[in-house]
């Protein structure tokens, strides 16, 4: 039985319109109203009755609802304070939904979800993420030392090409690094604009990320690490020397040393570089 028999209620639409709510421009407001794809994003994360799940971006709550008649216990992030009437209204059938508006990147998510994260609890992560923040938002989720075990993402298709890409192509960069080091990037499914309300004028990607599949490298101190990941990315068209050179004020003589002392040619570019060899880079600089 769905969400809709057991509860049935208005349309998102209708809530929306009862509400006199209007989208904005500013928080990048695409609410996901195809219901096909709602059960799709729901069914990929898993979530069952011993799972609690963070998501951010709730919009209207459509997905929300979803993932309450699954998991144990749901605590939404909502940026737009104005969206509480459509929320409170969208999400009274259920008691196991808190909804807490406030800008995530200025949250400590580890002391929000401390409250909820019972010892037999699995954690995961779902997002439908608007598009000009969604590098920051993944990276705050991702560094925020959560036991997350399992993340699905609503992302710019383009975005999505960036998540998943391999060394050697134009979509590789910080971002592929970043989400690869941390977990297993699997791209599941393109979503058409005619999926949102109101429709943005790109494609859409749902990305599925299992974060008990970290990558088999060895990283002394990942601060460093991915200074020098973005420093070596800062110049794309740039070789590998030129660009920590400048970036990190390594003078030419010693950032070769020090590149050729981790294995990789000081004429390669940044994109060509593997996870493990950003690795190897980052732990063999010579700190004093």
């Amino acid at each position: 039985m769905t969400a809709e028999q057991r509860h049935p209620g208005p349309t998102m639409r209708d809530l929306l319109a009862k509400h006199d709510f209007h989208t904005k421009k500013q928080f990048g407001q695409n609410f996901l109203v195809d219901r096909n794809v709602l059960s799709r994003i729901t069914d990929a994360l898993g979530a069952d009755d011993e799972t609690l799940v963070l998501e951010v971006g709730p919009g209207a709550g459509a997905l929300t609802a979803q993932l309450a008649e699954r998991a144990a216990q749901v605590i939404a992030v909502e940026k737009d304070e104005t969206l509480r009437p459509v929320l409170a209204e969208a999400l009274a059938p259920y008691p196991n939904v808190e909804v807490k508006f406030a800008d995530v990147l200025e949250l400590d998510l580890c002391a929000l979800l401390k409250p909820y994260l019972t010892e037999n609890r699995r954690l995961c992560f779902a997002a439908n993420l608007p598009y000009y923040i969604t590098t920051p938002i993944l990276f705050q989720v991702l560094e925020s030392n959560l036991p997350m075990e399992r993340a699905i993402v609503m992302v710019q298709k383009e975005v999505a090409d960036r998540m998943v890409a391999q060394p050697g192509g134009k979509a590789y960069g910080v971002l592929s690094v970043g989400i690869q080091y941390r977990s297993r990037a699997t791209r599941l499914f393109t979503v058409p604009p005619a999926a949102f309300a109101p429709q943005p004028g790109v494609d859409s990607a749902v990305v599925l990320l299992d974060c008990t599949q970290r990558a088999d490298v060895f990283v002394e101190d990942e601060t460093w690490f991915f200074r020098v990941v973005r420093a070596a990315f800062s110049t794309r068209r740039k070789t590998l020397l030129n660009a920590l050179s400048n970036s990190l004020s390594v003078g030419k003589d010693a950032c070769r040393a020090w590149i050729e002392a981790a294995g990789i040619q000081p004429d390669a570019r940044a994109e060509t570089l593997s996870i493990a060899q950003f690795a190897a880079l980052a732990n063999q600089y010579p700190r004093t």
